[in-house]
């Protein structure tokens, strides 16, 4: 497994960075690799590396560079507070088109062999759904999407398989905005939702105290079933 920074043009105002990491044999299916708020930090960075190691081309933009690039924040309450302020000053309509570009970029790359999707955890899930719903990816995985269940209009626009995701006991997201999302996607055949009992946001993430083994394992393996089986 191979790993480099890679320019992606905004075609507006410069350019921005991606993390970019090959899976051993050089080549692959493709995923979109989207950040929580706490940049494409060294979490993230070893998300690429796990998912390339899995046999695929990982690009994780760098979502927060319009207005601090580089972020590279940890999970304690300082990271916590500047990544938040950073999403909460974000505009979500640029955000998603600088996604698209980048989604454009990775099709674009020699290395890539079969589809594209997008793969997010917290913000990012919530953003890979968003770029689901703007046709730029072939499938896509939202880890507790928070903010999907504010935009079910979306949904509609998402014909490509979809999975989701979530944590029963999840501090941000109330189980009642899940099954909001549940209902929104009833009887569509391209959605798969998945709620993980006993554990908080975050539970994929071994850097935070609400890590949990068991269901990150679980979400990972049938993350890679369903990546197999739809843009592999």
């Amino acid at each position: 497994m191979t790993s480099r920074q890679i320019k992606i043009d905004s075609a507006e105002c410069g350019d921005f960075n991606g993390y970019l990491a090959l899976p051993p044999a050089g080549h692959g299916p493709a995923i979109l690799l989207i950040q929580e708020i706490f940049g494409v930090n060294d979490h993230i960075r070893a998300v690429a590396d796990q998912y390339a190691l899995d046999g695929f081309v990982v690009l994780a933009p760098d979502v927060f560079w319009r207005a601090e690039a580089g972020l590279n924040l940890g999970y304690d309450e300082a990271g916590f507070k500047k990544g938040l302020g950073l999403m909460q000053g974000m505009d979500f309509n640029q955000t998603v088109k600088d996604l698209v570009t980048a989604a454009g970029v990775l099709k674009a790359l020699p290395e890539v062999k079969g589809k594209v999707a997008s793969l997010g955890y917290c913000m990012g899930g919530f953003l890979s759904y968003l770029v689901a719903a703007q046709g730029a990816v072939d499938a896509a995985v939202c880890y507790y999407g928070g903010g999907i269940h504010g935009a079910l209009d979306q949904a509609a626009k998402i014909d490509q398989p979809i999975l989701m995701h979530f944590a029963e006991k999840d501090g941000y997201i109330p189980a009642v905005a899940v099954e909001s999302v549940r209902q929104a996607f009833k009887g569509r055949s391209n959605a798969s939702i998945h709620t993980y009992p006993e554990v908080d946001h975050g539970f994929n993430c071994w850097a935070r105290a609400m890590y949990n083994q068991k269901a990150s394992a679980l979400a990972h393996g049938r993350t890679l079933q369903f990546l197999s089986e739809q843009i592999a």
